[in-house]
């Protein structure tokens, strides 16, 4: 009838409020704690916006250029510039390498030069550059480091070391190290590199040593908002399918097919490329809100899907633990249990709501929304508590108070929820916002309406 949000006596379970950032807007301000709860069925799952931010990667190196090069793995040193391919065997090239960041000091107490060239230190060799530019944020987690000395280095000189580790090894390609990661640094961590110095630390092929340790960092960025819609939609929790295209989409298919998690994250920094494509029919009202390439309520309503299936809290917020939990169910190819479901609630009258799921129509009903002092909102939110009966309260707009019976609730925005309330009749203003059906469209509904089910008020 209303939006409750006062005090409310509910049969059900709902999810938890939103600790993180959301992928969309959020499903609106929660309910206040219910009285007399009483205990009933209600739709598995019930335990973060899909923040998903797109990262600003560090542009590939140019392809020549000399100390005056800012992004470039070459520097000052001798004043002779430095790139080189790491390839096993070969000890010339040039180093490719994308999406990480220094902040170079030395324990001596000197300070870094500017753009990508490093200060020199006082010993007989001293750390030339190191690539990518000094200062940037948003990396590329799976990129290499490069790390570049005034001479060629020693077959067996110590190598820098990284924290927090992660797999994989560095090589000594003529007067550079070069770190290539097996495994790819989670998202927004901050990575510290040693470089050692002293009589135990770096030294060239003619004896001389690095006088001071240099210690560096980075930060690597957010995994993309490409992918994340990607692994959604091949575990069926978007209306649209996904396929993988071309060599390095060829490559991304066998990762998916066995790489685990760690290779996993690495795609998710750099996704591979592929086409979307909808699975079923739609309105406009759906698909003209599609972007899989920017935060939107299709993704939010998608993650609040996935969680309530995996036991974890539902909101549509993404931490580390539930981009662990997509790699892992794409691993296993667990699917969507539920199907894709999205209604229209239409105040045209006589007002409507529309259900489709996996593409049909399943449900069309008259219906009632809310009177003009406290109309229906209008907009696209997805569902995030459901009850199969409930005791709704909340205060009429003369300062008077119910308390009603109502069931089959699913909660999409804020205090608003598609319900049973009986009237005389349905299908023009009536409610306090809700959208109110008949007992039996209601409960006709509720399986449908699972937790991220998208519902759009129009009209």
């Amino acid at each position: 009838m209303g939006r409750p949000g006062k005090q409310s006596d509910e049969d059900g379970a709902g999810g938890g409020p939103a600790e993180e950032p959301q992928a969309g807007g959020g499903p609106g301000a929660a309910r206040q704690p219910a009285e007399d709860q009483q205990s009933a069925s209600q739709p598995p799952g019930a335990t973060q916006q899909a923040t998903g931010q797109q990262n600003s990667a560090q542009p590939a190196p140019p392809a020549g250029g000399g100390a005056g090069s800012g992004n470039e793995p070459g520097g000052s040193g001798g004043g002779i510039p430095r790139r080189w391919l790491v390839t096993a065997g070969v000890a010339a090239g040039a180093v490719l390498i994308a999406g990480v960041v220094f902040a170079l000091t030395q324990n001596s107490g000197s300070t870094s030069g500017a753009g990508n060239q490093a200060s020199l230190a006082a010993g007989p060799i001293h750390l030339s550059s190191t690539f990518p530019q000094s200062g940037a944020i948003n990396v590329d987690g799976a990129g290499q480091i490069a790390v570049n000395f005034s001479e060629p280095l020693a077959a067996h000189s110590p190598h820098p070391t990284i924290q927090p580790s992660v797999a994989g090894a560095w090589s000594a390609v003529g007067d550079a190290f070069v770190f290539t990661p097996q495994t790819a640094f989670a998202q927004a961590t901050k990575v510290t590199v040693t470089i050692p110095g002293g009589p135990a630390g770096v030294r060239s092929n003619g004896g001389g040593l690095l006088s001071n340790t240099v210690t560096e960092h980075f930060t690597t960025g957010m995994y993309s908002q490409t992918r994340l819609a990607q692994i959604l939609a091949q575990l069926g929790y978007l209306p649209l399918s996904w396929n993988a295209g071309g060599t390095a989409g060829t490559r991304a298919q066998a990762v998916m097919a066995g790489g685990g998690n760690k290779s996993q994250a690495a795609l998710a920094y750099a996704p591979p490329p592929g086409t979307f494509a909808w699975r079923d029919s739609y309105p406009v009202t759906l698909t003209s809100q599609w972007n899989p390439d920017q935060a939107n309520t299709l993704l939010q309503g998608a993650v609040m899907a996935f969680k309530s299936q995996h036991g974890m809290t539902i909101d549509g917020s993404l931490t580390q633990k539930v981009w662990d939990a997509l790699f892992t169910a794409l691993g296993k190819n667990q699917q969507n249990k539920s199907g894709y479901t999205y209604a229209v609630a239409s105040k045209t009258v006589p007002e409507t709501l529309t259900i489709w799921h996996n593409g049909h129509v399943v449900l069309h009903s008259l219906a009632n929304t809310g009177i003009p002092v406290s109309p229906t909102v209008d907009g696209t939110f997805p569902v995030f508590e459901r009850f199969a009966f409930q005791i709704m309260r909340g205060t009429n707009p003369g300062g008077s108070t119910y308390a009603d019976p109502v069931s089959w609730v699913s909660y999409f925005n804020g205090g608003d929820a598609v319900h049973y309330f009986p009237r005389g009749s349905y299908g023009f203003q009536q409610s306090l916002g809700c959208v109110e059906l008949p007992y039996n469209e209601a409960k006709a509904s509720f399986p449908y309406l699972t937790y991220g089910s998208l519902v759009t008020v129009t009209g």
